[in-house]
């Protein structure tokens, strides 16, 4: 059979045009959005009466069988069809006769799968926020569980001041409600119809376009045809919400392989999600979270890939463009199976309380504390800071942490120094001093949980 644009060519494509200029192996994903999209037009057309309903009914059974045949693996997938728009509609003129050549009334192929890919990337937003708050309910269980543990917090990797290991799990739970928002964000933006805009200027026929936005679930039509076929913005925005949602996965990753090594050994990865070795039998590895932060570059070249195939690109549609789902696809498929596995591989996991509150007997975490207690005793900061870096050197004499230095060697370096300095160089207290909204303390973790869980509850709702 001809190719359904075939009219104005003396002679047959080659096959290695065929082979080159096909989107069919990879767009034959969207034949779910295509059939969607089609029968929605069908309707459509029918209630303008350039269709009539019997045209109309036939056309959408039609669709219907041929959605049959895909999902039963019985539809023939042609290279010669280009692409999934032209292989449907191809089969239905198969199956119902010159009706279904009226199905491409008032469409083009542009408008077509400006509206199978949208419809596409907006389920796939949807797809994604519901991964992102699940996994963010494993976080605050994990949180909700140890608000009392000790770890130290770090700064350029070292050890810095004492925070709670449901603090530092709740930074992470920060950065996915800002993933959520943003997908949220994009999903509202770009929740508008492009159909009916034809191939670049709209159409003579009589269509109404906001019926099929309201039969296809979107809250409203696109304003201008022209942008609306070279649109792809909405592509754009959800590569790089993943490349966001990914780099705060990758860096939770970093932290997961660092607290699973022996010089850490803050959690235990679940056999269930580690590997070993094919010449070291003693060795676990953290494979799962090297491999997110591994797909974590993948993600951000898919965003630069397509960037790039836009940028220089006229008004309105060009082929170019046919470059833009095959990176969109790998990004999203990646994020689900990314947001899944580390669920699993946090929900899963030994916390070794005790390695963390040893961990934190290490550094001089107090040392800011010393500081601060002696800037209330009235001596000026500068002075106060060279005091304590002097309680610091005694105590790694000794071989101490300047939490446990005894009172009369700290009395030995200023004599302003009174017994109440054994609460303020406590660990625990010296975290839950830092309670400030947003702080480390015990008091204000708990809020800041409530704080998540409600949004939680809120969102779901």
């Amino acid at each position: 059979m001809s190719k359904l644009w075939s009219g104005r060519f003396s002679k047959k494509g080659s096959r290695l045009l065929d082979l080159f200029n096909a989107s069919l192996p990879f767009d034959r994903k969207l034949y779910k959005e295509d059939i969607k999209g089609s029968i929605a037009h069908a309707r459509m057309l029918a209630k303008q009466n350039i269709l009539t309903e019997d045209e109309a009914k036939r056309i959408e059974e039609g669709l219907k069988e041929i959605q049959k045949e895909i999902e039963e693996g019985e539809f023939v997938f042609d290279i010669e069809d280009e692409d999934i728009h032209m292989a449907i509609e191809k089969r239905l003129i198969a199956l119902i006769g010159d009706t279904g050549k009226k199905l491409h009334t008032a469409r083009s192929r542009n408008d077509q799968i400006a509206l199978d890919f949208r419809l596409y990337v907006l389920d796939s937003n949807r797809e994604i926020i519901s991964k992102i708050l699940n996994l963010i309910e494993t976080v605050l269980k994990i949180a909700k569980e140890n608000t009392s543990v000790i770890l130290p917090g770090m700064t350029h990797l070292q050890h810095a001041q004492p925070i709670n290991f449901a603090y530092h799990m709740l930074a992470y739970a920060a950065m996915f409600k800002r993933d959520v928002e943003r997908f949220q964000s994009s999903l509202d933006r770009n929740n508008y119809s492009p159909l009916g805009c034809a191939a670049l200027a709209g159409t003579p026929h009589p269509i109404d376009r906001d019926f099929v936005a309201k039969e296809l679930g979107f809250k409203g039509i696109s304003v201008n045809c022209l942008d609306t076929v070279s649109d792809r913005d909405f592509a754009l925005e959800i590569l790089f919400n993943i490349s966001v949602l990914m780099m705060h996965i990758s860096r939770l990753s970093e932290e997961l392989i660092l607290w699973s090594s022996y010089e850490f050994q803050f959690i235990t990865l679940s056999d269930e999600y580690s590997t070993g070795s094919s010449i070291m039998p003693q060795k676990k590895n953290p494979d799962v979270p090297e491999l997110l932060r591994g797909k974590t570059g993948r993600v951000y070249g898919n965003l630069v890939s397509l960037l790039t195939v836009l940028k220089g690109l006229p008004l309105a549609y060009n082929k170019d463009m046919q470059e833009d789902k095959e990176g969109v696809f790998d990004s999203v498929e990646t994020a689900l199976i990314s947001l899944e596995i580390l669920k699993e591989t946090l929900s899963t996991m030994k916390i070794n309380r005790d390695k963390m509150q040893k961990a934190s007997k290490i550094g001089h975490l107090t040392a800011t504390d010393l500081a601060d207690y002696l800037v209330k005793k009235g001596i000026a900061f500068r002075e106060a800071h060279f005091i304590t870096g002097r309680a610091v050197a005694k105590a790694e004499e000794i071989g101490v942490d300047l939490s446990e230095l005894p009172l009369d060697e700290l009395k030995k370096i200023d004599s302003r120094i009174d017994e109440d300095v054994l609460e303020t160089l406590s660990l625990t207290n010296s975290m839950n001093a830092r309670d400030s909204k947003g702080g480390t303390s015990i008091n204000s973790t708990k809020k800041q949980l409530l704080f998540f869980e409600k949004w939680l509850e809120e969102i779901r709702g």
